[in-house]
């Protein structure tokens, strides 16, 4: 890499550190470190949300699924908005109105430490996942743009993203997020405007729809497949788990100065994101008719992948090396000083994500672990240091699941099931007890405990002989956990008061 383009990269990691340097000097209390005091504005608590949907599985995964195939996830980004219905409309009024930091009590209080415990552990698994996902990402990219070792990367970008969190918490998060939001948004444009210097729109557009590309998948009422009403109920579900109960996002609803400006701040994400969601895409579409023109520029990657996966060259499909199209062009045709920029904002797509799970994560570990099953009378220093203790603790996590994924096929993928395994008897308890309310702690064990025995069918269906498995998509996985969770809770209440 050019001097240029590592000095822009030195700088923007320099000024994320800098920015939690800044925030530091407020970061004195537990309530500073997790929801800045309620002092963050509606406009740009809606950028943090952006930022940390639009992650390096955005990044990467998204033109890679393109490449390889065609529009079909997109539908995630179509559910959003019905999702975001829900949200504004009954979540967002609940939480602000409990008061509550954790998402995590209100399970306690219906239904008994073991629900609290539960939503918990997947969400701490949850956001394990996610940064694992992140941080290989990451790692992809900047190991086919500088040949330094993944592990090594994962390892310099994890420390300094535990180092900006711990310094400045909740406030340096969300105002990093609003940097990185806007330079991911840029990255984004800079990649197709390059793109399409050499490849002309209507060229890329003819391609598209003569090989299929645009498709958003079978319209067929078919849950075996991909189909769109398939990733349509997965995203709706998943995007439901994000602004019902995610401490990620729900800890952020209180970081607002009131409850319209928390309101705001998730429709200002489905503003933001489902266009540039769609750039995405389209990048990826982009990149095929690129290559399709000029298949000699991407014989090196495809000998490579070849080589790496033990796959002939004649057989490779362009799903195998999908999500690493993205970083080649980067490295072969992005012009010097461009490409500081763009790894830049590669960087940024990664630590908005990972900087907020690594706080809410903690939050969750000093609510929900240590002052309910430890020391309920810790004071007000010893749970700030906590808090810090275990910012340092989940991020070191998030790394080690970082260098554990490294070699999967598909980051979008790993984390759709990933996802959809935590998620599903997470939603189902919580909506159980949002809904239901004179559903109590007898029906809501019998109805998790067969929903995630439904949630292991699915998730392990091919370790299972052909009898046990369940004719679904695993798509289809947090859909039916949710669902059968609530229905089932509700059967046996009715059928005891009877």
């Amino acid at each position: 890499m050019a001097v240029l383009d590592l000095f822009l990269i030195l700088c923007y990691l320099l000024a994320m550190v800098g920015i939690g340097v800044y925030f530091s000097r407020k970061n004195k209390s537990s309530e500073r470190f997790t929801t800045a005091s309620g002092s963050i504005p509606g406009w740009a608590l809606g950028l943090s949300f952006y930022a940390t949907f639009l992650s390096a599985i955005t990044f990467l995964g998204d033109p890679g699924k393109s490449f390889g195939a065609n529009w079909n996830p997109f539908v995630f980004s179509l559910s959003i908005p019905l999702a975001a219905i829900v949200a504004t409309k009954w979540f967002v009024p609940f939480y602000r109105e409990s008061g509550e930091i954790s998402a995590y009590t209100h399970l306690e209080k219906r239904f008994g430490n073991w629900a609290r415990t539960y939503a918990m552990v997947c969400f701490i698994m949850t956001q394990l996942a996610r940064m694992g996902t992140i941080f290989y990402g990451i790692a992809l990219t900047l190991n086919a743009l500088t040949g330094i070792d993944m592990r090594l990367i994962i390892l310099v970008a994890g420390l300094c993203i535990i180092l900006y969190t711990v310094l400045g918490g909740m406030e340096a998060v969300i105002w990093t997020e609003v940097i990185q939001a806007v330079l991911k948004t840029l990255g984004a444009g800079m990649i197709l405007y390059l793109i399409t210097l050499q490849t002309p729109l209507s060229a890329i557009i003819k391609r598209g729809v003569q090989e299929d590309k645009f498709s958003l998948g079978t319209f067929d009422f078919n849950f075996q497949t991909s189909s769109f009403w398939v990733i349509l109920g997965y995203g709706f579900f998943i995007n439901l788990t994000n602004f019902g109960i995610d401490q990620n996002y729900i800890q952020r609803y209180h970081t607002a100065k009131n409850p319209r400006d928390a309101a705001k701040s998730i429709w200002l994400c489905v503003l933001y994101y489902v266009p540039v969601s769609f750039l995405f895409f389209f990048i990826g579409t982009a990149l095929y008719s690129f290559y399709a023109e000029n298949p000699a520029l991407i014989l090196e990657l495809k000998q490579q992948v070849s080589i790496e996966k033990n796959i002939p060259l004649d057989a490779l499909q362009a799903s195998d090396y999908g999500d690493r199209v993205l970083p080649f062009f980067m490295k072969t045709q992005i012009p010097t000083g461009f490409l500081g920029l763009l790894i830049a904002a590669l960087l940024s797509a990664g630590m908005s994500t990972m900087s907020s799970g690594m706080n809410s994560s903690a939050t969750v570990f000093l609510k929900d672990i240590y002052l309910r099953y430890i020391d309920p009378a810790a004071d007000a220093k010893k749970q700030f240091r906590l808090l810090l203790i275990a910012t340092v603790c989940m991020g070191g996590l998030g790394i080690v699941f970082g260098m554990s994924m490294i070699g999967v096929k598909s980051l979008l993928d790993v984390w759709w099931k990933l996802s959809g395994i935590f998620a599903g008897g997470m939603l189902g308890i919580f909506l159980l007890g949002f809904l239901a309310k004179k559903v109590r702690n007898f029906e809501a064990k019998i109805a998790a405990i067969i929903g995630l025995l439904l949630i292991a069918l699915m998730s392990f269906k091919d370790n299972l002989p052909e009898a046990l498995q369940i004719p679904l998509d695993s798509k289809m996985t947090v859909v039916v956990g949710t669902v059968s969770i609530v229905g089932i809770g509700v059967l046996i209440q009715k059928l005891r008061t009877k």
